[in-house]
């Protein structure tokens, strides 16, 4: 099993940016199939060190996230997230 965690900051924290943000990334749930559950979660702290939101995927293994990666539906959702944010960081791991 792989995990797949981006975290995302915002360039503008509107509620609009976060709605489009947030409804983006829950729209590839049920659309890849290698893609086996994903977790959308926006932080309510607001610290100086905090990210706005966070995506958490599972996949069977290395090759379904390299699918993930370069997937029709999966593309768009990076181009509107690039479009967002300000910064982004990952990490995948396997479990």
């Amino acid at each position: 099993m792989v995990k797949h965690i981006v975290m995302f900051k915002l360039n503008e924290k509107t509620s609009e940016n976060m709605n489009r943000a947030t409804n983006s990334l829950r729209s590839l749930e049920g659309n890849i199939e290698t893609l086996k559950s994903i977790e959308i979660g926006t932080d309510f702290l607001e610290s100086d060190r905090s990210y706005d939101i966070v995506l958490i995927a599972h996949f069977e293994n290395r090759e379904g996230l390299k699918i993930y990666g370069n997937h029709e539906n999966h593309l768009p959702v990076v181009k509107i997230m690039r479009s967002l944010c300000s910064s982004s960081v990952v990490v995948d791991y396997e479990l």
